[in-house]
């Protein structure tokens, strides 16, 4: 069993990553969330004063729209183009076999503009005809998930927020993954499986998303189909045309190195063959 110290108390690790779960689950509770109704066309009919400050600023940015105008607005545009199809699939989710307004697990997302991440969750609304349009709430976790781009960068101005934690949804419950712990992300779809030192999650992040929030001194892309923790690189292996590296995880997976990274990987473990 994994031990970490804790003043002057050796604790579990799996008792402490539990309470920081319900510590982060008991503050969520206490955010406001944004609120956002929708009709069947998932036009925007009314929003609460959350929502018209982290929406209206997507609007502006992205739209050049007046905050004032976000009323009867098609939802989908206000987020970027490669995340119209998730948000428009998490939108269409509804159980055919058993309640019409079931609503689906949440599903976090990226927002560039004004740079935000935000935990988005869905559910059907039912009137006197049936099914009439969609309530869509979402909690703003950026401050508790990222950090500004290093100071230090001379691209920190134009970079956006560096992700310290990656937001899964597990067993009914939202974890925060600490992106110390994870060894690789491998894109699966939509959806990015991340491997950790003792376990395995599903993020509906995809590659894209996180390759670009992750701290680059930390975190490469060696393939389109995976990114890998320089942390854990522990060996680079030929094995005929192909090279992969091997990660010092309980597996040591073998992960491939497409090669036009493979000098950017050397030079970054510091190989000099």
């Amino acid at each position: 069993m994994s031990l970490i110290s804790e003043g002057n108390l050796i604790t579990p690790r799996g008792a402490i990553d539990k309470q920081r779960e319900e510590n982060f689950c008991h503050k969520l509770q206490q955010f406001n969330p944004g609120m956002v109704w929708l009709d069947s066309d998932t036009r925007v009919t009314a929003l609460n004063d959350v929502a018209m400050q982290i929406l209206g600023q997507t609007a502006e940015h992205v739209l050049g729209l007046p905050a004032a105008d976000l009323i009867g607005i098609d939802v989908l545009k206000m987020h970027p183009e490669k995340s119209r199809e998730k948000i428009s699939f998490l939108l269409r989710s509804e159980d055919a076999h058993g309640c019409p307004i079931k609503s689906p697990p949440p599903v976090a997302m990226m927002i560039n503009i004004p740079d935000r991440v935000l935990m988005i969750k869905v559910s059907k609304m039912l009137g006197q005809n049936g099914i009439e349009g969609t309530c869509m709430i979402f909690y703003d976790l950026t401050e508790e998930i990222t950090r500004p781009a290093d100071e230090a960068s001379s691209s920190a101005l134009h970079r956006p927020r560096i992700l310290q934690k990656v937001p899964v949804y597990q067993k009914n419950r939202i974890v925060l993954v600490d992106v110390n712990t994870i060894v690789r992300f491998e894109g699966e779809g939509h959806y990015t499986s991340i491997e950790t030192t003792d376990d395995r999650f599903l993020c509906n992040l995809s590659l894209s998303d996180l390759e670009h929030r992750l701290d680059q001194k930390m975190f490469f892309r060696v393939h389109r189909s995976h990114i890998v923790s320089l942390n854990y690189v522990v060996e680079i292996e030929r094995v005929g045309d192909h090279l992969f590296v091997i990660m010092d995880d309980k597996n040591h997976s073998r992960v491939p190195v497409s090669r036009n990274r493979l000098s950017a990987v050397k030079d970054l473990l510091g190989l000099t063959y």
